[in-house]
C-alpha cells in the first residue's frame, strides 16, 4: 500500500511560475489555518503579519526576495489577490488580479476592511441608517444620535 505522503506527491499539482525573479509554486490549495489568520491580521500592516501569510502561501523568503527586486505595493497586492485566489480554488488570472486590486478589492472580497464597508449604503449613496428609532442600549425610548 503507498503512504499517503508519496501518493500526494504524485497527484498534487507542481506548476510554477516566475513573480520578481523567484520562482514560486502556483497555490492550489489553501494551507490549514491561513483563512483564520487572514481574518486576523487583515487590517494589520505590520510587516512581520503579512510576510507570514505570503510564506504560508508562497513559501520562505519570498517577500525579502521580492523587496530587492523592489517590487511596488500595488504588485505586491496583485500577487497576493493572484496567490489567495489560486489557493481558494479559483482561476484567477494575474491581469483579473490587477483588476480587482485597481477596484480596491485587493481580497476579491466586499470591502477591504470595516470603515470602508460603512462608507456608503450602496442603494442610495448614503450612509445607512438604523431601522428603528429605538436604542437597544440602554432604556430610552428614543435614539438621540
Amino acid at each position: 500500500m503507498q503512504s499517503w505522503d508519496a501518493f500526494w506527491a504524485e497527484a498534487a499539482p507542481r506548476e510554477q511560475v516566475e513573480i520578481r525573479g523567484v520562482m514560486v509554486q502556483v497555490p492550489t490549495d489553501m494551507p490549514l489555518g491561513v483563512e483564520k489568520r487572514i481574518q486576523e491580521l487583515q487590517d494589520s500592516t505590520e510587516l512581520e503579519d503579512v510576510a507570514e501569510l505570503v510564506a504560508l502561501i508562497f513559501g520562505t523568503d519570498c517577500i525579502e526576495e521580492w523587496r530587492k527586486a523592489r517590487m511596488g505595493l500595488k504588485e505586491f497586492q496583485t500577487v497576493l489577490t493572484w496567490g489567495l485566489a489560486r489557493a481558494s480554488g479559483r482561476d484567477l488570472s494575474f491581469a483579473d488580479a490587477l483588476a480587482l486590486v485597481e477596484q480596491g478589492d485587493p481580497a476579491g472580497k466586499a470591502a477591504p476592511n470595516r470603515a470602508a464597508r460603512r462608507q456608503r449604503s450602496a442603494a442610495t449613496g448614503g450612509r445607512s441608517k438604523p431601522i428603528s428609532s429605538a436604542s437597544t442600549a440602554s432604556g430610552r425610548s428614543r435614539s438621540h444620535t
